[in-house]
C-alpha cells in the first residue's frame, strides 16, 4: 500500500511539474528569473568585480522577492561561469564570461564560440580632477551637499547609490563612490545602453553609411519589416508586440533571459501598429536596430566590436566599455553596456561638444538636437534613444538624459555645460537623482548670480 501511495504521489508530482513547465510560468517566468540571476551575477562578478554575495543582495534579491530562497546560484571562478536554478534542480540557466565580451546566457546555439576574447586595446584612464576649475565655477559647499544627499538614504530604505561623477565644460569637478566600488568599477547602464546604440547610429550617419530612414537588416528566417526604419526603432515606434513591463512574464523579459537570438525574437513578434503611429517603450526595438547597425561594422562579432570601439569609444577616450552579445553575436544594444562612471560621462560629454572630439566630427553636428527632439505620441518624454524630463522634474531647460533600470542615469545639461552621472542599485525607494542634478546645477556660481 505504501508503495502504491508513493508511486501515486510521484506520478502527481511529475504531472504537476510537466504542467507547470508547459505553462507561461514554466516557459517564461521561472526561466526569466533564473536567467536574470545567472546573467547579472556573471557580469557583476567578472566585469564589475563585485563580491558575489554583496552583488546579489543589492541588485537581485529585491527583484526576486519571496522567491529568493528558491533560487540557487553557483559561481565558478575557474571557468568564469555562473549557473542559477530553482531549488538547484529546475529551470537552470547558465552564463559564461569572455574577456572583453562580458557575459552571455547559453541556450544551445551551435555557433557560440566560448574561446573568443577581445581585450580592450588599453586600460581605462580616469579623468583628472580639475580642482582649480571646480573652485572657480562652483559653490563648493553646495556641490558637496548635493553629492552627500545622493549617497544618503531616505527613511523608506537604502538607495544604494554606488557612484556619482560630475563634468563641467568637459572637466571632472567631482566624483564619489561607495566603499564597495571605485573609479575603476564598470557600472551596468541597463537602458543607458540605448543611448550608446543611438550614438553608433549617429557615427554611421555622419560617415554616410546609413540614414535614419534605413530599414532593418534581417536574416532570411525573419519576416519582412522593410517598412520600419531605424528612426522608428530608436524612437520606440516600430509597432511590434514587444511590451516591456519588467515583471518576468512580459516579452522583454522573455527576450533578454530565455532567448538565444534577441533580434530574431523581436523581428518575429506580431505587428500591432503601423510604424510611427504608436509610441511605447520597448527594448526589442533597440535590439533590432543594434542588429542592423552591426552589419555595417564587419562580417563577424570580432570585426564588429573592434570597429565599434574604434569608431565610437576610443576617439572619446573610452576604454572600459563592454557591450555584451547574445549567443548569436548580436550586441544587446538595449541593455548590456558596462563602463566606468568617467567613461559614461565621456559619452554624455560628446553631446555637449556638438558631436566633436578635437577636429574629428564623431556624429553630425545636429545629432544632439535630433536625439533631444520629442518623439510623436510620447507625450514629450522620449527622443531618439534619450529621455526628456517633464516639467515637474525641476531640471534646467534643455536637459535630456540617458536612463536605465535601477536608477542609472546621465544628465546632459547644455545651458550649464554640465554632465552628471549616477549609478546604483535602487529598488522601491526614491533615488534622489533628479534632486542631485538640479542641486549640482544650482551650485554653479553663475546660477547663484
Amino acid at each position: 500500500m505504501i508503495r502504491v501511495l508513493l508511486s501515486g504521489l510521484t506520478g502527481l508530482v511529475i504531472i504537476g511539474l510537466v504542467a507547470l513547465n508547459l505553462s507561461p510560468i514554466g516557459r517564461i517566468y521561472l526561466p526569466s528569473g533564473t536567467g536574470i540571476v545567472a546573467k547579472q551575477m556573471c557580469s557583476m562578478v567578472f566585469i564589475s568585480q563585485l563580491d558575489s554575495d554583496y552583488a546579489k543582495s543589492i541588485y537581485l534579491d529585491p527583484l526576486l522577492g519571496g522567491s529568493k530562497p528558491l533560487i540557487h546560484v553557483d559561481v565558478d571562478q575557474d571557468r568564469q561561469e555562473v549557473s542559477a536554478s530553482v531549488l538547484g534542480l529546475f529551470w537552470q540557466q547558465n552564463a559564461v564570461h569572455r574577456e572583453g565580451l562580458g557575459c552571455t546566457l547559453l541556450h544551445g546555439a551551435a555557433n557560440f564560440d566560448r574561446t573568443l576574447s577581445l581585450p580592450p586595446v588599453q586600460d581605462f584612464e580616469p579623468l583628472p580632477l580639475d580642482a582649480v576649475h571646480r573652485d572657480q565655477a562652483f559653490d563648493i559647499a553646495a556641490l558637496n551637499a548635493a553629492i552627500d544627499a545622493a549617497f544618503a538614504d531616505p527613511d523608506s530604505g537604502p538607495r544604494h547609490t554606488l557612484g556619482v561623477a560630475v563634468l563641467h565644460q568637459g572637466r571632472l569637478v567631482a566624483d564619489r563612490y561607495a566603499e564597495t566600488v571605485s573609479q575603476d568599477t564598470p557600472f551596468l547602464g541597463w537602458s543607458m545602453t540605448k543611448s550608446a546604440t543611438t550614438t553608433l547610429a549617429g557615427v554611421l550617419v555622419q560617415d554616410g553609411e546609413i540614414t535614419l530612414d534605413t530599414p532593418p537588416i534581417l536574416t532570411a528566417d525573419m519576416p519582412d519589416r522593410s517598412d520600419i526604419t531605424l528612426e522608428d526603432l530608436l524612437r520606440m515606434s516600430g509597432g511590434l508586440a514587444l511590451e516591456e513591463r519588467n515583471n518576468g512574464m512580459d516579452p522583454t523579459s522573455q527576450m533578454l533571459f530565455t532567448q538565444h537570438d534577441v533580434a530574431q525574437f523581436a523581428a518575429t513578434r506580431a505587428r500591432l501598429h503601423a510604424p510611427g503611429d504608436h509610441w511605447e517603450y520597448m527594448s526589442g526595438n533597440t535590439n533590432l536596430a543594434s542588429h542592423t547597425l552591426q552589419q555595417y561594422l564587419g562580417a563577424d562579432l570580432e570585426e564588429q566590436l573592434t570597429a565599434y570601439r574604434a569608431r565610437v569609444f576610443e576617439p572619446l577616450g573610452i576604454y572600459s566599455a563592454i557591450i555584451e552579445p547574445d549567443e548569436t553575436g548580436t550586441l544587446v544594444g538595449s541593455s548590456y553596456m558596462y563602463a566606468t562612471a568617467h567613461d559614461w560621462a565621456r559619452l554624455a560629454q560628446l553631446y555637449l561638444n556638438d558631436g566633436r572630439i578635437g577636429d574629428q566630427q564623431i556624429v553630425p553636428d545636429n545629432w544632439a538636437e535630433i536625439v533631444a527632439t520629442p518623439t510623436e505620441h510620447s507625450d514629450g518624454q522620449y527622443g531618439l534613444g534619450f529621455w526628456l524630463p517633464l516639467e515637474h522634474d525641476g531640471l534646467p531647460d534643455g536637459t535630456y538624459m540617458m536612463t536605465g533600470f535601477q536608477k542609472q542615469i546621465a544628465f546632459i545639461m547644455p545651458e550649464q555645460d554640465l554632465v552628471v552621472v549616477r549609478f546604483g542599485a535602487t529598488n522601491g525607494v526614491p533615488s534622489g537623482s533628479y534632486e542631485l542634478a538640479a542641486s549640482v546645477a544650482g551650485a554653479l556660481r553663475t546660477a547663484a548670480e
